[in-house]
Parts: structure tokens; C-alpha cells; sequence
């Protein structure tokens, strides 16, 4: 008697699912876009007045204080590049998705909890932790990913796709409102300041572990591993699918330039999201906004509320307009806050501005991305959900890598921050040239007619 298939829409299951990005927006929130940014910053900042340059040195490379984090995070998705795609069809091979997201979310969340020991004596610590951190963080979600064409059918993934972004807002929001709370009240408490940052900072890693338990309890490990061939392990054979996919892969042209758009406005966005701490913080003559800690706290906060509920809005549009359309409009709004961001944000009402952008960030932050995710399941064949979700995670939320490069070289030539934000608006505008080409339906039916031809082969 053959053991049923696991259900498909089971509330119990995707609920464990979404909580996983409960879990894991602790780093995005907390760590990513708030504390870590500013916190490296003003620690590399003291380390640099040693020097004539105002340059700090890590191990003897002269790094600008508001460049150190850009480049670690723009390093840490170039290893990704290397090893997500490999990870991916290791995955699919062996069918291990669920322990291999459980393995990369407890080195992710371990190295978040060391961000503790990260002090004055040790500031270049902080972008090594990162980098692991980080790298791992993409590892996981990219098996996180590949389970939704598995957990919603197909006239339900946008739904599924904008509850668990909607759930990851909620969650990060909450722990950053319990951060804000204990940072606001250090003083009072006798803490100083640099450890107040440094416990936030470990907690979202305690966090991001703790939730992680739901998901596990309740994500059903899906599909028979293979055998394998003999005398191969999961990691030549990983190599050698992952050889055979890039052959296959002219087979989808639309999946590869809905992949090209994406890594390029995704990049834009996520870009935006590493870096506006560390634009708002900055003092004025170094092109940033010299708002305090406490006030930029709140406004992240403000941003994690309402981009829950923005999340479930985008995923009512794609209903009412369409997944492709409801991209669209979200592009345009970015576009249009980040030419604004460079010319504006100045004078004596630069917080309210600050505020007000913000929430429009907020409108559209989550939809873009739930959306997009939900889109390209739909343009990938089933059975190769981690090994596709391995290169879309290559530029998904905090691992995009040439927009922080760019950020970060921008910075470092001109000394201000403002023309290096003005680097970004390329993104948006490149992916709103390239995303309206993209024909969803073909991309459709590619995948269907590979997935009749392999299943007559068989």
C-alpha cells in the first residue's frame, strides 16, 4: 500500500510555513535595516580617527565607516552566487529541504546571537558575522521558498505568498517594537548604550531560532530521495543537475528575463532596505539625515505595521489586476520615492519627510516581493523548486549584491551619501524597461510542455 501524498492548502501546514518568516525578519528587521548599520558604523568611525585618511582599516584594507556594512553584505551575496545553486539541487535531489533549512536558520540565528561580542576592540567582527549570517540566512530561505508551489495550489499562491510576507512584517515588527521599548529606556535601566545595541542585536538571533521550532513542527518533508548513481555523492550530483539546468534553462526564455527584471528592481529594493538606516543616521555633512536612534527605530517600526498590512493588500490587487501589473505599479512607486530621496529630505522638516516616505516604502515593500516570489512559481517545473528558488534567491530580500556595491563605491568617491543614493534609481527604472516583456503565459505553458515531455520520457 503506497503511503497519500501530503495534503496540498492545509491551513495547519502553511500557517508552520509562515511562521517561518516570522522567525527569520528578527535579522531582516532588527539586525539588517535598524541596529547593525548605524552600530558598525560609529564603530568603525572611532577606529578611523587613528588614521589621517579617516579611513578604518580591515586587516590593512582602507573601508569608509558608512561603506564597512555595504560591502559586507554585497560580499556575503557574491558567495551566495556560488553556493546557493549548488545547495538548490543538492536539495532537490535528495529531497533534504527541510533539514537543510533547519541546518543554514541555526548558523544563521547562532551567529546573529554572537553580534554580542561584537565591540569597539573587535568592530571588524561585526562584517565577518554578517557575511556568515547572512549567507546563511539566503541558504534557508531558499529551501523556504522552493515549498510553496508544494504547500498552495496554484489559484492560491499569491494569497499563501502574501501571508507569509504579511506574518514576517508582524513578526519583526513586534520583536523591533520590544527592541524600541528597551532601547528607549536603557538609560533608565543602567544600561549603556553599546550593549543595549549589542543584546538587540542577539536577541533577534534568539528570535529567529525560538520561532523557527513552529515550522519545524509542522513542514511536511515532501517526495522520495532519489538513489543515487554509484560512485556519486549529493555533491557531484548536485554539480552535475545544476550542469544540466543551465543546458535546460533556454527552454524557459520567459523565467530568464522575469529572472533578469527581478535581479534587477529586487535589487534596488533590497539595496533600500540595507542602507536607510545607516542614510538616516549618517550627520548631515556626510549626506545622511542625523536622525537619532530612538526616532529612526520608530520609523522602521511604523514601516513593519503598515507594510503587514500592504502585503495583504498587494495580494488582493494581483487578483484584481493581475501578479505581472501589480509588480508594475509597485515599481513605479519606488522609483518615484527614491528620485524624491535624493532631492529632497532637507531643511527642518527632513523627519516628516522622512516619515512620509516611509509609509509609502511601507505600501508596497512586502506586495513587490510576495508577489514576485508567487509569480515565479509558476514559471518553474515541479521538482526542481529549490534548484530554481536557488538562483531567484540570488537577489531576493537582504542578499542583493551590486546595489550595496554600488552604494558603498558611490559613497567612498564622492564622500556623501546623496549620490550614491541617486545610484539606485537605475534599478527600478531598468526593471520596469524589461518586466512588461515578460510573458506570463508563455512562461506558463514552456513549463507545462517540459513537464509533459519529461513525464513521457520517464
Amino acid at each position: 500500500m503506497t503511503e497519500s501524498a501530503p495534503p496540498i492548502n492545509d491551513k495547519r501546514e502553511i500557517f508552520g510555513w509562515a511562521m517561518y518568516d516570522w522567525a527569520n525578519s528578527a535579522f531582516s528587521t532588527t539586525v539588517g535595516t535598524v541596529f547593525l548599520g548605524p552600530y558598525l558604523a560609529s564603530l568603525a568611525a572611532n577606529a578611523a580617527k587613528a588614521y589621517p585618511d579617516g579611513m578604518a582599516r580591515f586587516f590593512g584594507i582602507p573601508v569608509a565607516p558608512d561603506s564597512f556594512l555595504p560591502y559586507a553584505v554585497s560580499f556575503s551575496v557574491g558567495m551566495q552566487v556560488l553556493f546557493l545553486p549548488i545547495l538548490g539541487a543538492i536539495a532537490d535531489y535528495s529531497h533534504r529541504r527541510k533539514q537543510l533549512m533547519q541546518l543554514f536558520a541555526t548558523i544563521g540565528a547562532l551567529s546573529t546571537i554572537a553580534f554580542f561580542f561584537v565591540t569597539q576592540p573587535l568592530w571588524w567582527l561585526g562584517g565577518i558575522l554578517f557575511v556568515v549570517a547572512n549567507l546563511a540566512f539566503g541558504a534557508a530561505v531558499v529551501f523556504y521558498n522552493s515549498y510553496l508551489p508544494d504547500i498552495a495550489s496554484e489559484d492560491q499562491r499569491d494569497r499563501v505568498s502574501s501571508y507569509g510576507w504579511a506574518l514576517g512584517y508582524l513578526g519583526g515588527g513586534l520583536l523591533l517594537f520590544l527592541n524600541l521599548i528597551f532601547y528607549q529606556m536603557h538609560e533608565k535601566l543602567g544600561v549603556p548604550t553599546g550593549l543595549a545595541v549589542r543584546i538587540n542585536l542577539a536577541s533577534a538571533g534568539v528570535w529567529w531560532i525560538g520561532f523557527s521550532l513552529v515550522t519545524w513542527s509542522r513542514l511536511r518533508s515532501r517526495h522520495a530521495a532519489r538513489v543515487l548513481p554509484p560512485g556519486e555523492s549529493y555533491i557531484s550530483i548536485g554539480f552535475k543537475q545544476l550542469w544540466g539546468t543551465l543546458k535546460e534553462v533556454e527552454r524557459f526564455p520567459e523565467t530568464l528575463k522575469f529572472l533578469l527584471a527581478y535581479f534587477l528592481y529586487n535589487d534596488g529594493i533590497q539595496t533600500v532596505i540595507a542602507v536607510s538606516a545607516t542614510f538616516a543616521a549618517a550627520p548631515l555633512v556626510r549626506g545622511g539625515l542625523e536622525i537619532e536612534q530612538g526616532t529612526l527605530t520608530m520609523v522602521i517600526l511604523m514601516i513593519q505595521f503598515v507594510a503587514f498590512g500592504g502585503a495583504l493588500f498587494w495580494g488582493k490587487l494581483a487578483g484584481w489586476v493581475g501578479a505581472k501589473r501589480s509588480i508594475i505599479i509597485s515599481l513605479v512607486i519606488w522609483a518615484g520615492v527614491v528620485t524624491f530621496a535624493y532631492g529632497g529630505l532637507k531643511g527642518e522638516t527632513r523627519i516628516l519627510q522622512f516619515w512620509i516616505l516611509g509609509a509609502l516604502i511601507a505600501v508596497v515593500m512586502g506586495g513587490s516581493q510576495a508577489i514576485s516570489r508567487s509569480l515565479f512559481a509558476q514559471m518553474i517545473p515541479d521538482g526542481r523548486e529549490a534548484e530554481f528558488y536557488s538562483f531567484y534567491e540570488v537577489s531576493e530580500r537582504g542578499t542583493s549584491w551590486i546595489g550595496p556595491l554600488l552604494f558603498g563605491i558611490m559613497n567612498q568617491a564622492f564622500g556623501s551619501l546623496r549620490p550614491a543614493l541617486l545610484s539606485l534609481i537605475f534599478f527600478f527604472f531598468a526593471g520596469l524597461l524589461i518586466l512588461p516583456l515578460v510573458n506570463v503565459k508563455k512562461a506558463i505553458a514552456d513549463v507545462k510542455a517540459y513537464e509533459m515531455e519529461m513525464g513521457a520520457g520517464s
